[in-house]
């Protein structure tokens, strides 16, 4: 367990069921959002409090508010996942969700100043591509649905909360992770009480894979992320962080017994492997002509 890449490895698994264990509770996409991020901000409170944490943002208001509106987009986010998990299935929907990261590097030469570099290019090129031959034929049979709007709809605000919290420099590590994860309950909490005055009684019909989902997944997950990512190379976190969607497809095709047809897979190694190669890749720098390579 005190090994970085275990820690590591262990967290993308728990996060690669979140589509399986959210299939065993029968309950609006708002509320299970609602009951994870409850009880999973409350146990992370709790690992940064006995680990030690200091609670250090307040000297940096800025950036705290940046990780604030990242937590409440991740909150968002969250919800439209697990609606298009109902719609459309774990496997498409998590697909459609991993194209967030993929939409952060098109706008980053907006947003960061970053250039748009012909990898990066051809690895959006590629997603978008994938996500026609996963979705295409389902769009022209029936036009956009509610499920893939959905799928959709959490991709941009997976991309939201990235810009944000990359905006959010002075806050790091699990207290960051912590801040996001209580927003995201506030926003998740707001929007529940404000569509239906609470919380459905029948909650108690799901306790065990509400706290499976909340203890677990959320709070045991994210602690294992947080604590394993600062101790690992940028490129393994990168590399290593594609078993999440990865194992979330594998999950739900032996559990829920869903399958894509050729062409889907097709899209999905299309999608997978476009935003690994624009987020990995990188050019060699160009020797300038007269000089020795």
């Amino acid at each position: 367990m005190n090994n970085p890449y275990f820690k590591y490895v262990l967290s993308l698994l728990l996060f690669g069921s979140n589509g399986i264990v959210a299939s065993m509770i029968l309950l609006g996409s708002h509320e299970i959002v609602f009951w994870r991020t409850l009880v999973g901000s409350l146990l992370l409170l709790i690992f940064f409090r006995v680990g030690g944490g200091k609670f250090t943002a307040l000297r940096h208001k800025k950036h705290l508010a940046y990780a604030m509106i990242s937590g409440a987009a991740l909150g968002v986010s969250w919800i439209f996942l697990f609606e298009a998990y109902s719609r459309i299935g774990v496997s498409v929907a998590t697909l459609a969700y991993y194209c967030g990261p993929v939409l952060v590097i098109a706008i980053s030469p907006l947003l960061f100043e970053e250039r748009l570099t012909p990898a990066k290019l051809t690895g959006l090129s590629a997603v978008i591509l994938g996500m026609v031959f996963v979705n295409g034929l389902g769009l022209l049979t029936n036009g956009l649905s509610w499920g893939l709007f959905c799928g959709l709809s959490s991709a941009v605000m997976y991309a939201a909360m990235i810009v944000f919290n990359k905006k959010s420099t002075q806050v790091k590590g699990l207290e960051n992770a912590l801040y996001q994860l209580l927003m995201s309950f506030v926003t998740v909490a707001v929007y529940t009480f404000l569509r239906q005055g609470g919380p459905s009684l029948a909650v108690t019909d799901y306790i065990f894979p509400i706290l499976i989902f909340g203890l677990i997944n959320t709070a045991i997950g994210c602690y294992l992320y947080f604590a394993s990512i600062d101790q690992l190379s940028t490129g393994s976190v990168s590399i290593i962080g594609y078993l999440e969607p990865l194992s979330a497809l594998v999950f739900s095709a032996v559990f829920l017994h869903e399958q894509l047809t050729v062409l889907q897979v097709i899209g999905a190694v299309m999608i997978l492997s476009g935003a690994a190669f624009s987020e990995l890749y990188r050019e060699k720098p160009r020797t300038p002509v007269g000089q020795a390579a």
